[in-house]
């Protein structure tokens, strides 16, 4: 089995493609359960976000597992093939573990560094977990690259090369209407993007926001962990035509606010929505101005980051990236090997007895002092012979051809590292009476 990745991004989509193949709620959770039932796939997780739609899965065959995971995101997004096989990127092996672990330390985000990709790559994982589509192997690469963002994010400038989109929506903002102290900002949805919204405006001194969603309960615990108030979803248009700072991000699948609700007059509207929340007919309106994804994708919302420190930032976390990404090859390499060493330690345990069987057998009178010291001879024997040959094939499968190594010690030995026996027999034949007999770490290849 080995990890691939198939998927699209604002790197190589236009924000109206990214909208029709953007899935969420029961819609993800469909797709998520049809990837893992595809015949080539053992294990998935699917990252959906405002700018990215990528599926990683445990598959063994390459080829047909990239057009039967391009099949399904053509079906469930209703975009044919031909329009989608453009625009997908596909990584494999060494390649898919480089692309998450880069994706999630905001190398690979619309606004580098970028920390919100963190928490999405989390969410992804928590809800492949409840479903049931997450195995051992997935599992630990998405884990581990949650360590990697963390430490990019932690020993490197990458947070403050890249502020987040909220961050470079509000210095347009700034641009367009002056300083936002004393402004009324108006924050349409309580997702995670709308609570991230509200804490960004009240970091930057924006103390009378109005938190307006559906769910009116939702609305009001937002609110109040920054000091705003809600209001109902039926009295939009009314606190649209009193807000001066819009930013909406509410995961509806239709317009939020169309053209007709917003009052034309100095106004400044963030869209954060995937698909759009705010008809784009509202910047023909005088005074309005209208910023979305598409807009920031297309350079208009350059955020004036210093370059300097932008590129410093950037080559240490692809230094970060490149060091973690061999560690974690090496030990999923090394890990390949364990369970040919397992069954050649078995197989050798099991000639062991049975010659030891064979001997007692033969000599019944045979003190039990010297069978004792006999048997114990030839297990060390066995165990020095065995012992160079296990090591240095473990530290040969860390290399990129390792697996050639174990093919050959299988193929010499006839082993079936499928079915190994039992380590802790093992450990038990070379512990003697008495240690213990649970396997080592490194005895296993651990």
């Amino acid at each position: 089995m080995s990890v691939l990745v198939v998927g699209l991004s604002h790197r190589t989509a236009p924000v109206a493609l990214l909208e029709r193949v953007s899935v969420s709620g029961e819609s993800l959770v469909k797709l998520l359960r049809d990837v893992q039932q595809d015949v080539h796939v053992a294990e998935t997780m699917i990252v959906s976000t405002c700018n990215r739609v990528e599926i990683y899965a445990e598959v063994d065959r390459f080829h047909a597992a990239v057009t039967s995971l391009s099949r399904l995101l053509s079906t469930h997004s209703g975009v044919s093939m031909e329009q989608l096989v453009s625009h997908l990127y596909v990584h494999y092996e060494d390649r898919a573990v480089e692309h998450l672990f880069s994706v999630g330390s905001g190398l690979d985000s619309m606004v580098l560094g970028e920390g919100q990709i963190l928490g999405q790559v989390r969410s992804a994982l928590r809800l492949a977990q409840e479903e049931g589509t997450l195995g051992p192997a997935l599992n630990e690469l998405v884990q581990q690259s949650l360590r990697v963002g963390k430490r990019s994010h932690t020993e490197t400038g990458i947070d403050r090369a890249g502020a987040s989109l909220v961050g470079v929506g509000l210095t347009l903002a700034e641009r367009t209407l002056g300083p936002l102290q004393g402004r009324r900002a108006l924050v349409v949805g309580a997702g995670s993007m709308s609570a991230l919204s509200a804490a960004t405006l009240q970091r930057a001194g924006v103390t009378d926001i109005v938190v307006v969603n559906r769910t009116h309960d939702r609305a009001v615990r937002l609110a109040q962990t920054v000091g705003g108030r809600a209001a109902a979803f039926g009295d939009l248009a009314a606190e649209l035509a009193e807000a001066d700072l819009v930013i909406s991000c509410t995961g509806a699948t239709d317009v939020v606010i169309t053209a007709d609700m917003v009052t034309p007059r100095e106004t400044f509207l963030l869209d954060l929505a995937l698909p759009h929340d705010i008809d784009p007919a509202v910047r023909r309106l005088p005074g309005v101005t209208l910023v979305d994804l598409e807009s920031m994708q297309e350079g208009e919302a350059d955020a004036g980051t210093d370059d300097g420190g932008r590129a410093e930032a950037v080559t240490a976390v692809r230094g970060i990236v490149a060091e973690e990404v061999t560690a974690y090859l090496s030990a999923e390499r090394a890990a390949r090997v364990t369970p040919t060493v397992v069954a050649l330690r078995s197989k050798a345990a099991q000639v062991v007895e049975a010659e030891l069987g064979r001997l007692a057998a033969r000599l019944p009178d045979l003190e039990g002092r010297v069978r004792d010291e006999v048997g114990q001879t030839v297990r060390r024997v066995v165990d020095k012979l065995l012992h160079e040959p296990t090591v240095r094939v473990k530290q040969l499968a860390e290399s990129p051809a390792g697996d050639h190594y174990a093919e050959a010690l299988r193929e010499l030995f006839n082993l079936d590292p499928k079915v190994p026996e039992a380590v802790r027999r093992i450990e038990t034949i070379d512990a003697g009476p008495g240690k213990n007999t649970e396997p080592s770490k490194k005895e296993a290849g651990l």
